[in-house]
């Protein structure tokens, strides 16, 4: 009966172990968002995240709307480095630019404030 209650026991820290790496490091989704960078901040008391806004400017049906509805709020790994600085940039010079980013499947508090994860800043002229 022990041996089965263990056996029971691991198989059930196997299970959670697996959704949880599902969660953590599955993608939901990729995609890309065009508009101005409004903000990028490093937010948080125990655990500090970047946050940032994304204006997407929009032209069709959300015209003439809350300036809300038209952002993107998005999170940045503070592992990327070279994306924090680049969203540095773009914030302060106010040009348009894409950002690519990859949704999860649950936000962690030590992770960030969103699903939203920026993974590049594409700047350019023919935006």
């Amino acid at each position: 009966m022990r041996k089965l209650l263990g056996i029971g026991f691991i198989a059930i820290i196997i299970i959670a172990l697996g959704v949880f790496s599902f969660y953590y490091w599955g993608v939901y989704e990729r995609g890309v968002m065009a508009g101005k960078v409004l903000r990028i901040s490093q937010k948080g008391v125990i655990f500090k995240t970047y946050e940032g806004k994304l204006s997407l400017e929009s032209f069709g049906a959300l015209k003439g709307t809350s300036p809300i509805a038209e952002s993107f709020d998005f999170s940045v790994e503070k592992s990327n480095t070279e994306v924090i600085a680049s969203l540095q940039e773009v914030a302060l010079s106010g040009e348009r630019v894409n950002l690519h980013f990859k949704k999860r499947y649950r936000r962690f508090p030590w992770r960030g404030d969103t699903k939203y994860f920026v993974t590049e800043v594409e700047r350019g002229k023919g935006f």
